[in-house]
């Protein structure tokens, strides 16, 4: 989604924009658009989980 406004830069990746999604820098309203974009990489790994007995 990108922002109505033509002086404003911002947009939003579809995954997390909301349904009544305001613009982040200005509130105007969004539009809904098509950018081509890498997927999102999810760069955490996992922690090992705790036994009981550390916490």
């Amino acid at each position: 989604m990108k922002c109505r406004n033509s002086e404003c830069k911002a947009w939003v990746r579809d995954e997390f924009a909301t349904a009544e999604q305001s613009c982040p820098l200005c509130n105007g309203p969004m539009l809904r658009s098509i950018k081509h974009l890498p997927a999102v990489q999810n760069k955490m790994k996992p922690q090992p989980r705790k036994r009981k007995s550390e916490f």
